[in-house]
């Protein structure tokens, strides 16, 4: 009588005759009279429903399907469940054994993002965990991403100003060998929106839809966004003001009533400062200077 036979199913992508293909592979333990398998494929759709779409009974150690566009789409979770049995004795069959969920799409790593308003960078990669085709002689091999962001605000009802910035609008995924759950790969820097405004934490979505492609697999794919969570930092004020008072970030206040151009305020840690002009505004009776220009880098 078969009992649990280790088969450890696992999914991999594949490029056939330019389409792509999923392969469920798994152990193929010696046996007489050789083992049969039945390897049933099903899919977890973005709704949530789980529905089968294949299934065949074979000899070999692994089973294909094609990612049509019609039966197995991008974005959906697809599983490969595998029973053993011999020919002789169909009805005693193995316990059944399930690959671990293969999500065929547009990946981001991370999938979320937490990032704070002190102007870090922060590195999102885009993958793809299925291969690209080269859909015709005159298209190259390479998906192109449109990167669109949009600020929630603090609910969905009343969206504000962008609250992240990206360091480009489009990416694009060229053909490459996949490896480690990767087949093409690019990467994009976020940066949350210094806006000196007391407007608490924001939570903002990070959208990318290809396009340019013709190819139904990819025409009506949007993968899921990603949710980037920006925190509020307290924002600092320092003030020169009439015959110029200065109060700094730290609220030492002191005066200087010299004529010229003067260093106001330089960051240390990035490409910021700014620049003050002062010019007698006092007359003969009083040396006393204010504030004529500025100028801010």
């Amino acid at each position: 009588r078969l009992t649990s036979l280790a088969l450890q199913p696992v999914i991999t992508p594949e490029l056939m005759q330019g389409r792509v293909h999923l392969k469920c592979t798994y152990s193929h333990p010696s046996s007489e009279p050789p083992l049969q398998y039945v390897v049933l494929w099903s899919r977890l759709s973005t709704s949530g429903k789980r529905e089968q779409i294949h299934q065949e009974t074979t000899l070999d150690s692994f089973s294909y399907v094609e990612m049509d566009g019609t039966n197995l789409r991008l974005g959906d979770t697809v599983f490969c469940t595998v029973t053993a049995f011999t020919r002789d004795t169909p009805e005693q069959q193995s316990l059944p054994e399930e690959s671990k969920g293969f999500y065929a799409g547009i990946k981001f790593l991370p999938e979320s993002l937490q990032i704070t308003e002190d102007g870090k960078e922060h590195v999102l990669t885009v993958l793809s965990t299925v291969p690209i085709a080269c859909p015709g002689q005159d298209d190259s091999c390479k998906i192109t991403l449109q990167l669109t962001t949009e600020n929630l605000g603090k609910n969905s009802q009343f969206p504000g100003p962008p609250d992240i910035a990206l360091s480009v609008c489009q990416v694009e995924l060229l053909q490459s060998p996949c490896s480690e759950s990767s087949c093409a790969a690019a990467t994009v820097t976020v940066t949350a929106v210094t806006d000196f405004a007391q407007d608490g934490d924001t939570i903002s979505h990070i959208r990318a839809e290809p396009v340019g492609r013709g190819d139904l697999l990819w025409r009506a794919y949007t993968p899921k966004d990603v949710e980037v969570t920006v925190r509020d930092l307290p924002t600092g004020n320092c003030y020169s003001f009439t015959d110029p008072h200065i109060i700094t970030f730290d609220g030492w206040r002191y005066d200087n009533y010299k004529i010229g151009t003067f260093l106001l305020c330089r960051s240390t840690s990035r490409e910021f400062e700014v620049h003050v002009r002062q010019w007698d505004c006092g007359g003969h009776l009083s040396a006393t200077a204010c504030n004529c220009g500025v100028a801010a880098r």
